[in-house]
């Protein structure tokens, strides 16, 4: 479970990236953590899966919830990715029309190894969107690793050679960022990367779609 600077550090990152999110979509962010569920019931017509925190669009928001929560635990990374992506593919499979319904990304921020598998839910859920006949950018995952443990970095590398071994569409980007001060360490997650990060994934997926067939 993350601990100590890094649980600060992604706090404050979260806190950072709400005012920009919600300039651009006043719905604001969902926020979910792996261990930790709150009473609330996700709606079920918007796609939203039970126990987030909801449409939050001031960063003070972002404060009260994490002073109420604390990391522990494993990281079952797979089972809440599913949680999530359950209820929004019913709702996209329900409306006959993926494109009318608003696009997902789901950022990731982690500093350990899954402890269950979260390619099988990622593969699943592609192969879906795929029947579905959805847009590449309606659904992506974005993984952000803080801190340097290797095996952290190796098992997100890992996801990402696997799932391309699938040959499923591309609906992850994974991105190691060193945060502790070690030989070579980039500095701190911030959120203009992340938010940098995630625009790229979507317009990737944007100009892929609409290349013309080689």
């Amino acid at each position: 479970s993350m601990t100590g600077s890094r649980w600060e550090q992604v706090r404050q990152v979260l806190k950072n990236i709400v005012p920009i999110c919600t300039k651009r979509d006043k719905d604001g962010i969902d926020l979910y953590f792996i261990n930790h569920r709150s009473n609330n019931t996700g709606d079920a017509s918007e796609g939203k899966a039970d126990g987030g925190y909801y449409n939050i669009s001031n960063p003070d928001t972002v404060t009260k919830i994490f002073n109420g929560t604390r990391p522990s635990g494993s990281t079952p990374t797979g089972g809440r990715l599913r949680s999530i992506l359950k209820p929004y593919l019913a709702k996209l499979d329900a409306s006959g029309d993926a494109e009318s319904v608003k696009p997902i990304n789901i950022i990731v921020i982690t500093d350990g190894v899954p402890t269950d598998d979260p390619e099988s839910v990622i593969v699943q859920a592609a192969r879906k969107l795929d029947d579905m006949d959805a847009p590449l950018y309606q659904a992506g995952i974005q993984f952000f690793q803080v801190g340097s443990e290797a095996s952290a970095s190796k098992s997100l590398k890992e996801l990402d050679d696997d799932l391309v071994k699938q040959g499923v569409r591309d609906m992850v980007d994974t991105c190691s960022w060193k945060a502790d001060g070690a030989k070579g360490a980039r500095g701190e997650l911030t959120a203009s990367q992340i938010l940098k990060a995630v625009l790229g994934a979507v317009v990737r997926k944007i100009d892929r779609a609409s290349a013309p067939p080689v």
